[in-house]
């Protein structure tokens, strides 16, 4: 019957509207005036989420963003004063031995699929905000609806909103120019952060860049980045291994989109009195872009 509702759906939409072909006719949304989603059905089960607009600025001072570079090994998180919160997201889950996540984003079909193990254990926190989209949502409800325990915030790609069509990269600035919250790349259409995720969040290749937009939206003016290393995708991730390493598809959009938009990120927290910390001591990122400290020398004195 799936198949049928899509070659429905597809049939009888413009093409722009393609990426909702897989949540016609099972989901069911009403958005409130600020644009987030307030109400969501799922094949006819209500759907609690996490008001957006209850979270702006519903956090302060510092967080941990734990990123799943290789030099993550290096980093004793037992350290962490259990002050500071910590977001993490995909394979962050197996710090969870020394540290609490407060908050998770994953946004990765594919790591849905392939690590339902970490999926599990994550949305059976119940103290823990997961940050996610439809696609996730509907995974989760169709795959492991007994084991939620997590609240959900449902986010969504600018250019993907549920039931709106598309929005081509060439065509962002366009369409969102009037929403003073959505700040564009001074020199490119296509990259744009958001200060109100209500608008959506965009992508630039990696998951990171959604969470940047997302901490700033929580109200926190310190942001900790671990394991933002960029250079060494042939490496496994810090809970990998060779034998069971799954694909990166960020070597091919470091130079283009990911540096700039870490660039552009990096002026609009700027202008929000938010600080940026790389404990990555070789990362990619360059300091003119996130300032380098180590782990150890910044919690030295704390």
């Amino acid at each position: 019957m799936g198949s049928l509702y899509k070659q429905i759906y597809r049939y009888t939409r413009p093409r722009a509207f393609r990426h909702n072909e897989n949540l016609w006719p099972y989901t069911k949304i009403t958005r409130a005036e600020s644009g987030e989603i307030r109400t969501l059905q799922y094949k006819g089960q209500h759907v609690p989420l996490v008001s957006l607009s209850a979270l702006k600025n519903s956090a302060h001072g510092e967080v941990l963003l734990t990123a799943t570079g290789p030099s993550t090994r290096r980093i004793d998180f037992s350290r962490l004063p259990e002050s500071v919160p910590v977001m993490g997201v995909n394979g962050a889950w197996f710090l969870s031995d020394t540290l609490r996540f407060s908050f998770y984003t994953i946004v990765d079909m594919e790591f849905y699929d392939k690590q339902p193990d970490i999926i599990r254990s994550v949305i059976g926190q119940p103290d823990l905000v997961l940050f996610t989209t439809m696609h996730g949502i509907a995974k989760i409800y169709d795959r492991y609806p007994a084991d939620l325990r997590c609240r959900l915030a449902l986010i969504e790609d600018g250019c993907y909103k549920i039931y709106q069509p598309k929005v081509a990269s060439s065509m962002m600035r366009q369409t969102y120019q009037h929403i003073e919250a959505l700040r564009f790349h001074p020199e490119r259409q296509d990259i744009c952060f958001s200060t109100d995720i209500r608008h959506g969040v965009f992508d630039a290749g990696t998951v990171v860049y959604w969470s940047l937009q997302i901490l700033a939206w929580l109200g926190f003016d310190t942001i900790l980045i671990s394991g933002l290393d960029m250079n060494n995708f042939h490496e496994p991730r810090f809970y990998e291994t060779q034998q069971n390493k799954l694909p990166s598809y960020l070597a091919n959009k470091v130079d283009d989109l990911v540096m700039p938009s870490f660039s552009h990120a990096a002026c609009v927290l700027q202008q929000n009195h938010i600080r940026v910390i790389n404990f990555s001591q070789e990362s990619a990122v360059p300091e003119s872009i996130f300032a380098k400290v180590s782990f150890d020398a910044y919690f030295k004195n704390k």
